[in-house]
């Protein structure tokens, strides 16, 4: 007869009991010896709004940036939006409201704007259903996003 998990067993013959000594073998955890090297971030290039930008250009100093000055009133609005906007050099424009999801509702604007201060006015269609929007506004590598309210 044997008993399992024990350390010893026990053997018998027609007059006999002998006792052995068996040493379990105990389970070790396997180790798992790999190359895998650490994750490091490529120096160099950092993804920007879909291009990619040397780290000296993507911090932007003061006098770099081309969209300075941004107001959106009245906010909550109704059937149109006032857009003021200062753009330090001739640029191209766009100016998008978006859902929560980031899906595009509307595009107001895409077009060439001059460099200075401009307010724009534009109409809101009544196929916007009241709630929470985003405005996107994007002057070349900028993007400039403020939150609204439509009644």
């Amino acid at each position: 007869m044997g008993v399992f998990g024990g350390a010893h067993v026990l053997a018998q013959s027609s007059n006999r009991v002998y006792y052995q000594n068996v040493s379990k073998s105990e389970s070790k955890t396997p180790q798992i010896k790999t190359n895998i090297q650490p994750y490091r971030p490529l120096l160099g290039f950092i993804p920007y709004n879909n291009f990619l930008v040397s780290p000296a250009k993507a911090t932007l100093s003061k006098s770099d940036k081309i969209l300075t000055v941004v107001k959106v009133f009245p906010n909550p609005i109704d059937d149109q939006i006032n857009i003021t906007l200062k753009l330090e050099r001739e640029s191209l424009l766009s100016i998008k409201i978006m859902d929560l999801l980031g899906n595009e509702v509307i595009t107001l604007a895409n077009e060439r704007f001059p460099a200075g201060e401009t307010t724009k006015n534009f109409m809101i269609p009544n196929r916007l259903n009241s709630g929470i929007y985003f405005l996107r506004i994007i002057a070349g590598a900028e993007t400039n996003v403020k939150r609204i309210s439509v009644l």
